[in-house]
């Protein structure tokens, strides 16, 4: 077991959930490494992955969602510190430092994801090339 990387700190009161493994399950199950016992969880509700100073979260198809700083996830996002973390609608702040050269790799990634996400369907599978503002000269 790592050393805790961070924490979950539980909005409106209560223990913070320190982070200590490199991947966290979180569910009802008992066998979760979070156990969430509340009726909306899900058995296995998501996942928590710490990778190269950053913590990701992954929906695991749970019935109630993920939602990070109030947006629904539907792929793996990237968790800035500070960020505020929905299972179900239990919400949480997850609080850790990252390091120096994390912020330059989390800034690379999102200026991808950024990328990625304003291109249509078709050019993310690679069928198009998106069109320059200069096709039209």
């Amino acid at each position: 077991m790592m050393k805790p990387q961070g924490q979950l700190v539980p909005l409106g009161g209560g223990d913070a959930i320190p982070l200590t493994k490199p991947v966290l399950t979180v569910g009802r199950r008992e066998s979760c490494d979070i156990c969430l016992r509340f009726p909306n969880v899900s058995s296995l509700h998501c996942e928590l992955t710490y990778r190269g100073g950053i913590w990701y979260i992954r929906d695991l198809k749970s019935t109630n969602g993920v939602k990070v700083n109030h947006e629904k996830i539907s792929t793996p996002k990237v968790l800035r510190p500070g960020d505020l973390v929905t299972i179900a609608k239990m919400g949480y702040r997850i609080e850790y430092v990252m390091a120096s050269d994390s912020q330059e790799a989390l800034e690379e990634i999102l200026a991808e994801e950024g990328d990625f996400m304003k291109q249509s369907l078709l050019e993310r599978a690679g069928l198009t090339r998106r069109r320059s503002t200069n096709d039209d000269d």
